[in-house]
């Protein structure tokens, strides 16, 4: 998670003038590439077909506060460049314009690709890379943080219960040692689903290993899933779409939430799999 400096004279100053300054995200893997440079760096009426006035974009907004690239290397070739310039120079233009403007803000820069690699595949820009990579913070997998398992998994849960209406919704002993024996190879976002999933099956408010995906009650259990048992991804893809559908009553956005993907994936996803 490369980050920024600030452009202050010392840490301790460098704090406080962010600490209330604007926090902005974009989630380049989920827009596309022109809207990712639109939000980015804003445009002007009519630089694009749909651009009916002025958008300022987020380095624009975010003043003196941080921006947040999430999914940093699913930024198109185009974009960056341009966001190598903008950390080279500390300015850019609206997409259309062509009145340069300054920026002051802090970027910092999220991914799950092993970025280096992606510079050796030609899939980053190399350049960029070495830009960015200033104060780098790398995240372990969740299977090498187990005691972070179930504080994590507590948090999910109190932020999901009033969303489930399950305000009285808790882990029994057996579920809280199937969630620590598991490896998590999907980390956060993955124990996250696991327990909204959980909350949206479970009969009772106690939380059982019964209430998880197979992978996770097998993980707890200690016995090795038969292969008359295993399924392919597809399968396994196929009926946890279909059963987060029926769950949120096809609400699309909701399910797609869920599942941790976008909602045109989630529609491209439904028409492959031939679902309702």
């Amino acid at each position: 998670m490369p980050t920024l400096p600030p452009r202050f004279s010392s840490p301790a100053k460098a704090a406080r003038p962010r600490r209330d300054a604007p926090f902005l995200k974009i989630d380049c893997a989920s827009l596309p590439p022109q809207l990712v440079e639109s939000e980015l760096f804003g445009h002007e009426r009519g630089a694009f077909t749909g651009a009916v006035e002025r958008k300022l974009g987020r380095l624009e907004l975010a003043g003196g506060g941080t921006i947040v690239l999430d999914e940093v290397a699913a930024l198109s070739p185009a974009g960056q460049a341009k966001l190598l310039r903008v950390l080279q120079e500390k300015s850019f233009e609206r997409l259309g314009g062509t009145e340069t403007l300054q920026i002051n803000a802090r970027l910092v820069a999220l991914t799950n690709t092993d970025l280096p690699a992606a510079v050796a595949a030609g899939l980053f820009r190399e350049d960029l890379f070495f830009r960015l990579n200033v104060v780098p913070i790398v995240l372990p997998p969740l299977r090498q943080r187990r005691a972070d398992i179930l504080p994590l998994a507590e948090h999910f849960l109190s932020a999901l219960r009033a969303r489930r209406g399950r305000p009285d919704a808790a882990f029994s002993d057996a579920a809280r040692r199937a969630l620590e024996s598991y490896s998590w190879p999907g980390n956060a976002r993955e124990l996250r689903n696991a327990i909204e999933g959980a909350l949206v099956f479970a009969a009772t408010d106690t939380l059982e290993p019964e209430n998880f995906p197979e992978a996770i009650r097998a993980a707890n259990s200690g016995i090795p899933v038969s292969l008359s048992e295993l399924r392919s991804l597809e399968e396994i893809e196929r009926q946890a779409i279909a059963a987060t559908l029926e769950a949120t009553r096809y609400r699309i956005t909701r399910a797609a939430d869920i599942l941790g993907i976008s909602r045109k994936t989630l529609l491209e996803k439904r028409k492959k799999y031939g679902l309702k």
